[in-house]
């Protein structure tokens, strides 16, 4: 079963009324709603991640478009913590506006709540803000016109937006900061671990066809569909670290470094990095290849993990699985 909060949220109002009595709505505002059927679930009768990062990423696409008034991309999902999960027979519901306009890209915030038909509740399960970017036209490179705040949330998150942009133009060079500080880390030092777990018994490599069901719109493999895919491998990998079934408790922010296409072979590659007391991290990671053409880097994430009881509680992770060499 899902996990309900004891505090439900009350449904949202689609309508805002402004100073001016004028009755409003953001015309940016996208809004879907999807019952989570047998086909959607994992083996906890939940709604796999996967397959929510693959509506949140299409409704986000279709606001940006909106604004856009053109075909646009997705280029980064920022940290996502998913609060509750989502059992079948449940409603999701996902809206996503535009916060900010820049010069062609655009972030788009996404909310998601969980509604039980039978009790009329609504929570919330999570938020996320994407940047997408407009894709160049016949007449060229695409202007975006600027957003226009009108309600007091709008104008808080037109004027946060700035910094997270900030925040996304640095976070590939933290990384890679951080990934080349560690490099230092000897074989021998993860092994003075005694209940440590060799890192490559997580390693999962797996192989995707793409093919015409898996692209969107604009014939590139949809950015949700990729995602998806990604989840998946992490998932089986940490799965081999705690020999349960774990539940995604957020991701450390999807960058697409590039796009992939029909005929394109994605590999995905996760493996678990450490393992702490109640939680376990996992890098994953998405290349893509035609025929003998070298591999191009699609898209990097890290995703946290936990087992959970029957209460939904965090369970201890095992002792000989405490911790795990770094990849």
């Amino acid at each position: 079963m899902a996990n309900e909060p004891r505090d439900p949220m009350p449904l949202e109002e689609p309508m805002f009324i402004l100073e001016n009595g004028e009755m409003y709505r953001n015309q940016t505002e996208v809004k879907m709603s999807q019952i989570v059927l047998p086909c959607h679930a994992n083996y906890c009768g939940e709604l796999s991640a996967g397959q929510l990062l693959k509506w949140m990423d299409s409704t986000a696409c279709l606001s940006a478009e909106r604004h856009a008034g053109c075909s646009c991309i997705t280029a980064s999902v920022d940290d996502i913590h998913f609060e509750t999960t989502i059992g079948v027979g449940q409603v999701v519901n996902i809206t996503a506006k535009v916060n900010r306009a820049f010069t062609s890209s655009m972030e788009v915030g996404i909310l998601v709540s969980c509604e039980d038909l039978f009790s009329d509740r609504q929570w919330k399960v999570c938020n996320a803000f994407a940047t997408f970017v407009a894709r160049r036209t016949e007449a060229g490179k695409v202007q975006l016109k600027q957003v226009i705040p009108r309600t007091q949330a709008e104008q808080m998150e037109y004027s946060i937006a700035a910094e997270r942009r900030r925040m996304r133009l640095i976070h590939a060079e933290i990384i890679n900061d951080l990934l080349s500080s560690c490099c230092s880390q000897t074989v021998s030092e993860c092994l003075d671990y005694q209940d440590a777990v060799p890192a490559e018994r997580t390693r999962v490599e797996s192989v995707e066809l793409v093919l015409p069901p898996h692209a969107n719109h604009q014939v590139s493999t949809f950015g949700g569909q990729i995602m998806a895919w990604m989840e998946n491998v992490a998932t089986i990998s940490a799965s081999r670290l705690c020999n349960a079934h774990p539940t995604l408790r957020s991701i450390d922010m999807f960058h697409f470094r590039g796009p992939s296409h029909i005929g394109d072979r994605l590999v995905l590659k996760a493996i678990v990095n450490n393992a702490f007391k109640k939680s376990m991290e996992v890098g994953v990671c998405a290349e893509a290849y035609q025929g003998g053409e070298p591999l191009r880097h699609i898209n990097t994430a890290f995703m946290t993990f936990e087992v959970l009881d029957n209460e939904q509680e965090a369970m201890h992770v095992a002792k000989d699985t405490a911790r795990a060499c770094g990849w």
